[in-house]
């Protein structure tokens, strides 16, 4: 009966902590999941193991009947294990009840069996493991006591401290060891609670039960008295050997749907070759919504993840920067933060009496050899629309790719050249101030004239920008250009190849004439595989403008209309240059043909609305057109191409021709380029951030009319990481994980009846198990 009432304590409890209590309930959580069963068992095993095995054998020496026991033809190695696997059949008794919270999660998902099973498989294994720990230690406690009610404390205590001692040891000594952490449960216990069972938690798990095992026979044989001691330190180093062999080399079985713990062979070469230790300080922490503490956890498991591969050179903790401080110390703590390069923020946290706003910090920090890289774990780069859930979603598909990226730019030495071309009439320095300020936190940015530069030194850039050139290359230019791209140098082209502005409509009776420029980088970009064609694009899916519609007691009325020429693009594909992103924002785009060349892959990345049509230049522009209510049957028309990626071997312009005359140094002519790539759009203005009165320059992406943030910074940010990075570290953002949400209506409606269910049905299970039983012995022993 004992064994009954501790596994109905032990389910009563869970049940409220899981379906009950609003601080760790599932259905408050919002998310198809069983991760509070995997957080919140551990605590309840710690009672409830030693308390099915505090009488194993402290109760038979007590009652004398241990000796009986001796008298028969076992080994007090067939007897100990004999308790031992009692007690874990026990284990594994009450452990199946909850697979009714399995069964209510699976139905109550947004749409039903939205529920990753291989990950609550792999997750029951951990509890299973961890029972099975306990269940040694139990059985030790036992061995060394007389007194159940003491065996029952020992266990409890022995298992505490192997389960949080040895961290809180490491924090309360400042050692932040990784080695004496791997020593205690926890960080095996959670790395296979995310369902990723690796070899060397596995083989933990069995080599603990093996000691513990090992403890309670030397406890228990009488001819090894007089040298226990001796017997414990070889039991001790014959298993600390063996998982020292176990860590050497280890397999990792991935049971989750997406395979999302595991990393990329990128990331693991990165990890793999850390110089030296590297530690990342995560901020995310405090009283937080069901949202923010999945990013939280998943936040841990990917940086165990990435700890797992760093040959013990990687570690983290979690702190909370604005704990135990006042509102002025808090704000000095945010400004401070805020100048790191980490953001904190708002958040609404239900309580009792209502809406608490508490403010946290959603980042961190890679730490190597005292440079701070900043990561942010809120990913920013969301399409407009989309629910904080989505928001939580994308950020946890983007956790690889922050903190590699950021820790592979910790131990970096020295940072990629970016090179904004000038001589030609492009954007000036106020025009692309956001575009090299917020470059420039990767990167080391700046202006390049090709007339002047050396060859030499326009090789040791890593990518070119030529943003809306408005005067043509010469001949040795666009020699260096190509010769530059030859040996392997990346090029995003922002093109515009017709003359087109809004404020020269307005300042000529709001008429103008769209003419094409004469850029002569037409048959070099032919060669390359492009032609981006004289004419403008008239799209319905486009960006408002001011405009003055009249006068009303002499005061202007200014109304936001849609202007056709302002093509707002919405990424399609899932690449990782556009995955996620938000509207671009366009002035004046033109049609891009993409040609067949030889060893050059092509993938679009912008592209108009199906509701376009594309008007050849010359074309008279006027923003009397404004007046008119567009037909959409006119602007039916196939997606026209205004952004792509090019790469592979590029054929050079000027193969077979003459070395132009001005280039100034003597430069061998490669034909054919190592393989490289660029990107080409037919815009110049879409990474030109607007500018006041006053010359202040306008975030890029933002609209000061109307106030609308686009999606044109990351662009280029995601743009630049791409040409400038070979290990292919941004293909992690391709990444996906799948949004797995309670149906809340539901919830909401079924509440009680789904609480009921939870913390009746188990006991019930037991309860009738436990008649059943006594029912069977009965009958067996009656005759």
């Amino acid at each position: 009966m004992v064994a009954y009432v501790t596994i109905g304590a032990f389910l009563l409890v869970l049940g409220l902590f899981l379906w009950v209590f609003p601080e760790s309930s599932i259905l408050d959580y919002g998310y198809a999941g069983l991760d509070s069963l995997f957080n919140t068992a551990p605590y309840l095993f710690m009672l409830l193991v030693p308390a099915i095995t505090m009488r194993s054998i402290a109760e038979e020496r007590r009652e004398g009947t241990f000796e009986l026991l001796a008298t028969r033809p076992l080994t007090h190695l067939q007897i100990v294990l004999g308790k031992y696997f009692a007690a874990v059949l026990i284990v594994l008794f009450a452990l199946l009840p909850t697979l009714v919270y399995y069964y209510s999660v699976y139905s109550l998902g947004v749409t039903p069996g939205n529920l990753d099973t291989g990950a609550v498989i792999g997750s029951y294994i951990g509890l299973f493991l961890l029972g099975s720990a306990f269940a040694a230690i139990g059985i030790f406690a036992s061995a060394i006591s007389r007194n159940q009610i003491v065996a029952f404390i020992i266990a409890v205590f022995i298992c505490f401290f192997f389960y949080s001692g040895f961290d809180s040891l490491s924090g309360l000594l400042s050692l932040q060891s990784y080695g004496l952490q791997r020593l205690g449960i926890t960080q095996h216990y959670v790395s296979i609670s995310r369902g990723v069972l690796d070899t060397r938690d596995l083989s933990y798990f069995i080599l603990l039960s093996v000691l513990f095992i090992w403890l309670t026979i030397i406890s228990l044989s009488k001819q090894n008295q007089g040298k226990p001691v001796q017997k414990v330190i070889w039991g001790a180093l014959l298993i600390y050997l063996i998982s020292v062999i176990a860590g050497l080399g280890f397999t990792r079985f991935d049971f989750t749907k997406e395979k999302r713990f595991t990393l990329s062979q990128v990331s693991r070469d990165i990890l793999a070759t850390l110089p030296g230790e590297t530690k990342v300080t995560v901020y995310l922490e405090g009283n937080l919504t069901g949202g923010m503490k999945r990013l939280q956890n998943e936040t841990r498991d990917m940086l165990s993840n990435l700890q797992a591969y760093s040959h013990n050179n990687l570690h983290f903790e979690f702190i909370d920067p604005l704990t135990g401080q006042s509102a002025e110390q808090q704000q000095q703590t945010i400004s401070k933060l805020q100048s790191w390069g980490l953001e904190p923020t708002n958040l609404g946290v239900k309580t009792e009496t209502g809406i608490n706003q508490q403010i946290i910090v959603p980042a961190a920090m890679v730490t190597y050899n005292g440079k701070n890289i900043p990561v942010k774990l809120l990913y920013q780069q969301q399409q407009k629309g989309s629910s904080a859930d989505e928001v939580i979603n994308n950020s946890i598909e983007n956790l690889e790719y922050a903190f590699v990226s950021g820790i592979k730019k910790a131990v970096s030495g020295g940072r990629a050249a970016i090179g904004f071309t000038t001589g030609h009439n492009e954007l000036n320095d106020a025009q692309l101030n956001d575009a090299m300020a917020s470059l420039s936190d990767g990167f080391v940015v700046g202006r390049v004239d090709l007339k002047s530069i050396p060859f030499d030194s326009l090789r040791n850039i890593k990518m070119l920008v030529i943003a809306k050139p408005d005067k043509p290359f010469n001949e040795a230019e666009k020699y260096k250009l190509d010769q530059y791209i030859m040996r392997g140098g990346r090029v995003l082209w922002a093109i515009d190849q017709v003359s087109a502005e809004l404020d020269s409509m307005r300042g000529k009776g709001g008429e103008q004439m769209a003419f094409p420029k004469q850029l002569n980088l037409d048959d070099q970009l032919f060669v390359y595989g492009i032609r981006i064609n004289y004419d403008l694009i008239a799209d319905l899916n486009c960006a408002q403008i001011p405009v003055n519609t009249g006068s009303m007691a002499g005061q202007a009325q200014i109304q936001m209309v849609p202007w056709l020429f302002y093509t707002v693009f919405i990424p399609q594909t899932k690449h990782p240059i556009v995955k996620n992103l938000d509207g671009i924002y366009s002035e004046f785009p033109s049609t891009i043909d993409v040609l067949d060349v030889k060893n050059v892959q092509k993938m679009v990345l912008l592209s108009s609305s199906p509701f376009n049509k594309a008007l050849k230049a010359p074309h008279l522009l006027s923003l009397q057109a404004i007046e008119e209510e567009p037909d959409p049957k006119a602007f039916q028309s196939p997606q026209k191409i205004t952004g792509v990626l090019l790469e592979g071997k590029f054929a050079s312009n000027f193969k077979n021709r003459p070395q132009p005359e001005g280039i100034g140094s003597n430069i061998t002519t490669t034909p054919q380029s190592v393989p490289t790539k660029m990107v080409v759009i037919s815009d110049g203005d879409i990474f030109k951030n607007q500018v006041s009165a006053d010359g202040s320059p306008f975030p890029l992406g933002f609209d000061r009319y109307s106030q609308q943030t686009y999606g044109n910074k990351n662009l280029l940010l995601n743009i630049a990481d791409y040409l400038t990075d070979d290990s292919g570290l941004i293909e992690l953002r391709t990444k996906e994980v799948q949004l797995r949400l309670l149906d809340r209506a539901r919830v909401k409606s079924e509440k009680m009846f789904w609480l009921v269910i939870n913390t009746v049905v188990p006991l019930l299970m037991v309860l009738i198990f436990a008649i059943f039983q006594h029912y069977i012995r009965r009958r067996k022993y009656a005759r």
